[in-house]
This record gives C-alpha cells, sequence and structure tokens, in this order.
C-alpha cells in the first residue's frame, strides 16, 4: 500500500502551519505500510532485505518522480546501515522526500521505520539517501525545478545533500586509490589449514527481465535488480557459514547502464573474505539479449554476520581466497573493512560522541572532510540563538544545547563574497587580524580543499604556557546560488606532530565560516564556533559581557578585508 503525505510520527520534521490554516506536508514526501507476510520473509521468519530494498526503491521513485513530473530512475544509493531485522507480523513503514534538486539529478531521503502493532512500539531499521535521474522527454533533457525548504529539517538536509553529492562524485576516484596503496601495503595473504576455499562460495544465477520487473519506461527497477543482487549475495554467504547469515550494510553503489524487459541479468556473487564476525560478499549484475556482449549493470559489496539465539555474531571460518583475482579481493575487502570502520566511527555518531579530535589518515580524509562540513552546516542551520550583545553593527550570539555552549559572530562587509571567501580560507593570514593567532603553518596539504595547519596561541595568563592546534580547514564554494561559501575547522591528529612541552594541545570540535553574498558588493560573515574547555578561556569575558574583544577581534577582520578587497583572489595554499 502505499500513500502520500500521510500524518506520521516517524519523521522527525515539526510542522508547520500555514496561513491557510493548513498544516505543511513537503510536497514530495510519499509513504508507504506493509505488513510483513510469511511470502516476504526467509526461513528465520524475517522480512527478505531484498525485499525491503524494494519497496524502499519503489517508494523513493515515486517521490522523485512527484517532483520532476517525469519518470525517473535509480543512479546510486549511499551507505547502508541495517540496524535491526524485521518479523512476519510486523508493519514495515517508508518514507520517502526529495532533500535537493540539481540539473537532472535528485537526492531522495528515505527513512524506514518498523512498528510492532500489538504494543504500539516503533523503532528505525534504517535510513539511505538514493539519487535519481530525471529521464529526457521529447523537448530534450530535463532541467529539475528548485526544491524549497520550509522547516529547519528540511533546510538542514538540503544544505547536507549538496556535501553528500561532492562525495558521491569523487567516492569512487578516493576509494580506487585507497585501495592500490592500502592493499600495497598488506603483503602476502596468510595460509589456514582449515581455511574455506572462495570457490565454494561462488554463486552464479540468471534472472529474465518481465514486465512486472519494469516500470511504465520498460527499464528494469533498480530495487529489484538489489533484490537479486542481495538473493545471490546471501546464497555465497551461507554457503561459507552453513547457517543463515544477516545482512548489515550496503556500501555506496551506483548504476552504471539501464536494463530493459527481456534482459537476461547474470548475477555472480562470492565471499571475498571473512573476518572474526562479519564477511565480505561482492556481487555483480550484467545483462544481455540474444547474442549481444555483457553489459556491466552494477557491483555492490555486502556484509554479512550470522547471529546466535542470543542475537551475538558468532565467529566464521577463515577462507582461502583463488589465485590472482581472489588475493587481489581479499586483500581489497581488508582495506574497505577499514574504510567501513571509519566511516561509521566518523559519520554514524551523533555529534556529541565523536572525540574532539580524530586521526587523519588518506583512508578517512573523505569522511573526515564531510563532518567538519557537515558539523558547521548543522550549526548554521540552528534557529533558537540568543542575541547576547551588539556593537557597531557586530553581534554575538549564544547558544546553549546538550551541555554544550556554542557561539555566533555576524557582520556585514563591503568586498565581494568571493574574495571574502579567498582571503579568510587561508589561515596563514589571520594573524594580520586576529590576536589569538600567534603562529600558523600548514603541515598537510591533503587537496584542494582540505589543508591541515598547525596553529599556535598565547596564554591567557601571565606566565602560563600557550596553546597549539592541528585543524583540519575544508573550504567549500557555493554549489548554486543559494549556498554560502564555507570554511569549516575541526581538530585532527596526526603522528607527525605530537603535543610538545612548549605548548598545551589545545582542541576544537567545529568552527569556521559563513560567507553569504548579500548582494554583488555587500557580503554577510557568520563565524561559529562550539566552545570546548580549550577554547573557552578565550572566550568566557565576551561571552558574560565583560569584554568587547569579539568586537575588537572582528573589527580587525572586517578592515583587513577592506584593505585586501582589490588585491588579486589569494591563492590556496595547494597552488604555492
Amino acid at each position: 500500500m502505499t500513500s502520500e503525505n500521510k500524518d506520521s510520527d516517524t519523521m522527525p520534521d515539526p510542522l508547520l502551519i500555514q496561513e491557510s490554516g493548513e498544516v505543511y506536508r513537503n510536497p514530495t514526501e510519499v509513504q508507504m505500510s506493509q505488513i510483513v507476510l510469511p511470502c516476504h520473509a526467509n526461513h528465520c521468519g524475517e522480512l527478505s532485505v531484498g525485499q525491503l530494498l524494494k519497496w524502499m526503491d519503489s517508494t523513493a521513485c515515486l517521490s522523485a518522480e512527484r517532483h520532476a513530473g517525469c519518470s525517473c530512475i535509480t543512479a546510486s544509493v549511499d551507505d547502508i546501515h541495517f540496524e535491526h531485522t524485521i518479523g512476519v507480523g510486523k508493519v514495515v513503514n517508508i518514507i520517502a522526500k526529495v532533500n535537493r534538486a540539481f540539473t537532472s539529478s535528485m537526492e531522495v531521503g528515505i527513512l524506514v521505520t518498523c512498528e510492532d502493532l500489538y504494543t504500539d512500539r516503533q523503532w528505525k531499521v534504517c535510513h539511505a539517501f538514493a539519487t535519481f535521474v530525471a529521464r529526457r522527454t521529447e523537448a530534450g533533457k530535463v532541467q529539475l525545478k528548485q526544491v524549497i525548504p520550509r522547516t529547519q529539517m528540511e533546510q538542514m538536509e538540503y544544505s547536507l545533500a549538496a556535501e553528500r553529492r561532492r562525495m558521491r562524485l569523487i567516492h569512487a576516484e578516493i576509494i580506487t586509490d585507497l585501495l592500490s596503496s592500502s592493499t600495497a601495503q598488506l603483503g602476502e595473504c596468510q595460509e589456514y589449514q582449515d581455511a574455506v576455499p572462495a570457490e565454494r562460495t561462488r554463486v552464479e544465477s540468471v534472472e529474465l527481465v518481465l514486465p512486472p520487473h519494469a516500470n511504465h519506461q520498460v527499464s528494469t527497477f533498480g530495487g529489484q535488480i538489489m533484490a537479486w543482487m542481495e538473493n545471490v549475495a546471501t546464497i555465497a554467504a551461507s554457503r561459507l557459514c552453513n547457517a543463515h547469515p544477516t545482512l548489515r550494510s550496503i556500501d555506496m553503489f551506483h548504476f552504471r547502464g539501464p536494463s530493459h524487459i527481456g534482459d537476461r541479468l547474470v548475477l555472480k556473487a562470492i565471499v571475498n573474505n571473512a573476518f572474526k564476525h562479519s564477511m565480505e560478499v561482492g556481487v555483480c549484475a550484467e545483462a544481455y539479449q540474444g547474442g549481444e556482449p555483457l553489459r556491466h549493470i552494477n557491483s555492490a559489496f555486502m556484509t554479512f554476520e550470522v547471529l546466535d539465539s542470543d542475537r551475538k555474531p558468532c565467529t566464521l571460518p577463515r577462507i582461502r581466497p583463488e589465485p590472482v583475482d581472489g588475493k587481489r579481493r581479499f586483500q581489497e575487502a581488508i582495506a574497505r573493512k577499514k574504510i567501513r570502520l571509519d566511516r561509521k566511527y566518523i559519520i554514524s555518531c551523533k555529534q556529541t560522541e565523536v572525540p574532539l579530535s580524530v586521526p587523519w589518515d588518506p583512508s578517512n580524509q573523505m569522511y573526515l572532510s564531510y563532518n567538519n562540513v557537515s558539523a558547521l552546516k548543522l550549526m548554521d542551520n540552528r534557529n533558537n540563538w540568543v542575541l547576547a550583545s551588539e556593537k557597531n553593527k557586530v553581534r554575538l550570539y549564544t547558544l546553549e544545547e546538550n551541555h554544550m555552549l556554542c557561539f555566533k559572530v555576524e557582520m556585514n562587509v563591503r568586498v565581494s563574497a568571493e574574495q571574502t571567501f579567498h582571503l579568510l580560507s587561508d589561515l596563514r593570514r589571520r594573524k594580520e587580524w586576529d590576536r589569538h593567532y600567534e603562529e600558523c603553518e600548514v603541515i598537510n596539504q591533503a587537496d584542494e580543499d582540505d589543508t591541515i595547519y598547525r596553529v599556535a596561541t598565547p596564554s591567557v595568563t601571565k606566565g602560563g604556557k600557550g596553546k597549539d592546534f592541528i585543524l583540519l580547514a575544508s573550504r567549500r564554494k557555493p554549489c548554486d546560488s543559494g549556498d554560502p561559501y564555507l570554511i569549516a575547522l575541526r581538530s585532527v591528529t596526526l603522528p607527525t606532530h605530537p603535543p610538545t612541552e612548549e605548548y598545551t594541545r589545545g582542541e576544537v570540535l567545529c568552527a569556521g565560516f559563513t560567507i553569504w553574498e548579500e548582494s554583488s558588493s555587500v557580503t554577510k560573515i557568520t563565524y561559529y564556533n562550539q566552545a570546548t574547555p580549550g577554547v573557552l578561556p578565550y572566550i568566557s569575558t565576551d561571552i558574560a559581557g565583560l569584554s568587547s574583544s569579539f568586537y575588537s577581534a572582528f573589527s580587525a577582520c572586517s578592515q583587513f578585508l577592506l584593505a585586501n578587497k582589490d588585491s588579486l583572489a589569494a591563492l590556496p595554499p595547494s597552488a604555492l
């Protein structure tokens, strides 16, 4: 059963009352509710993940088509982590809505919850993001209309969608580089006598694409392909452990080409590696019609566990990889496991659970950068700031939430937004206007958008030690005209720069600038900081209203920007 724009207690979005008195509903929101019947379940009485993926894809596709006004196809699905299994008799509730539209593609957020009708309990199963592409019409390429966020939650997802899109675009290239560098360091695979040969887990199956498997444009549903892939992956995992496995996660994947009615879909799966409590299964889907060569449709990596009667993970047998390609897949699975752990550690945690300083290395650069920018965007989207003081149009706001003090400083300058961004994004120039920046040096140029600095600040007490910070600075230009420029800062650790006797190592959880273009010559600058114990000594007197050093610092910043408004755009450190 599919319904649109129903009341829901599962979406964490507050309702708005419109001027007409009607309750606001996101116009792209689509809901599906399904009772899990025995025909949907495996022999353990749990909903097949393949069936769930079909329902998720159908709901998301309807949401995408509602916004686009034309047929859409699934282009990619981000990492999915399944927190719980779903038993027969339970109700699956799926809510999908378009978070943001780009030129011809859009991100759809999908929330899956489970409901027990007898106890009235509900719990989250997974939260996923899928990208859909609007199909060309007879008039030519589709130009999607923009999504207009109305609530704080919609504004937050709209803002984060741009950062997730950036991560998708660079994901394949970065993962390839990481796998190449990681597997080169792993050396030879260790042999174990009791290991299960990987060939034993190999599965191949063929499916004929029929009209019920396709949409009204005769393209095979992406969810149907995912369901078939999950089926062969489950068989491969079962052959290793001789038990029923539980699918825990699916890595981000992209559909590389379309499939149509009449295609023969060849699905292949094999266990790439088995760890103590989990295994990675690689799956490939290829299509052909008649005597034509195979077309690559999709590849995915799925992680399975085997649970005992107490729902605890069992220890799995080791696997012996096949020669050459099998050993490559075995080693790449080890590298992907580390990447998954980094992703879960950095992205899946709540902001308050992430340690202040996370170790930086190339394997987690993409996720740290995402976390850095996302944290700043989340702070920017909060709407319960309290004005603490104002002097000559420099405004200081505070926000206390979850025992954490946040503050922001806001001002306007008569300098273009782009020039302001270039001048503020090179932290080495900040000491020209901020007396707290005594020293600043680049210690690692990760890429054009991410730089790691060491910043030294003076002591706040006479005769005391100064502090130093190792900061990851992530720069972002606007994705479109409705976005600000961003400079996000957070602490990281580098083994090459441990704490020293000379300085006390400080930490920054979240800080940075948002830079909005008010007009061609006027820019609104907002500085944010989620105050940690290392930062509080520098700001406590301002927060209490006993000092106006904030005004002095940002007045100096304004003068610095005005003095350099016509200078050549500052080059990023990578260009020097």
